[in-house]
């Protein structure tokens, strides 16, 4: 789970992050909003802490940045660790948190502490580009299937790793996409029915969760019984 630490640095301010950023760490954001609001001019990040970054905790950066710049004000990386380099290349959006002019002064290099123009990981550039697309289609998707995922778990009380395998095993047995399905399920809280194919594989999946919860718990109660 990321933590932080904020320290005022002229007219911004500096946030160190570190540990893991996923979709936790949205939580941080209202503190970060308010660091925000308190700054002159931006906030400077430094995430060298980081040991692994997704695309939700991108698009929890990507909405500081959108906060930030409805203000006048600016979000940068100063420096961070190889799971951020790495997404912010893949995904085309380092350039969205460089540093764009000399800090408060001085004279300095406009881009001197922003990140490095380094080039991606050397890799085939076929896997590379099927990569960037699926990250990018990930940061699109992730809202829908997630809620998806919800409305499973309110109508069938499914807990979320089941929730998400009805979803899986949904898809490949219908030959969806596993985004495409999401939409038609979160459509189905408009009033749009699922395809029949659809209702009956997603039953089908329901009714093998359930029935493997149930042998589940038989099998605890069957060793409690056997402990008294």
């Amino acid at each position: 789970m990321a933590t932080m630490d904020v320290v005022p640095d002229g007219d911004r301010m500096s946030v160190t992050m570190w540990g893991e950023l996923d979709l936790g760490s949205r939580r941080l954001l209202p503190e970060l909003h308010d660091m925000l609001a308190l700054s002159g001019s931006g906030i400077d990040l430094r995430l060298d802490a980081v040991g692994f970054c997704d695309c939700s905790g991108l698009k929890a950066l990507l909405d500081l940045r959108a906060h930030a710049v409805a203000q006048g004000k600016t979000v940068t990386v100063r420096s961070c660790g190889a799971a951020v380099e790495r997404l912010l290349g893949l995904t085309g959006t380092r350039e969205l948190f460089e540093d764009t002019g000399p800090r408060e002064g001085g004279d300095t290099d406009p881009r001197e502490g922003a990140l490095p123009a380094t080039a991606p990981p050397q890799e085939d550039d076929q896997d590379l580009r099927a990569e960037v697309t699926q990250l990018r289609r990930a940061m699109q998707t992730r809202p829908t299937i997630d809620l998806a995922r919800g409305i499973l778990m309110a109508s069938f009380g499914l807990s979320p790793e089941a929730a998400w395998s009805v979803l899986v095993r949904t898809s490949q047995n219908t030959n969806t996409k596993l985004h495409n399905l999401a939409q038609d399920l979160t459509g189905t809280v408009r009033g749009t029915p699922l395809p029949e194919q659809v209702q009956r594989q997603l039953a089908a999946a329901v009714a093998g969760r359930s029935r493997r919860g149930e042998e589940a718990a038989g099998a605890t109660g069957g060793a409690a019984e056997d402990a008294d």
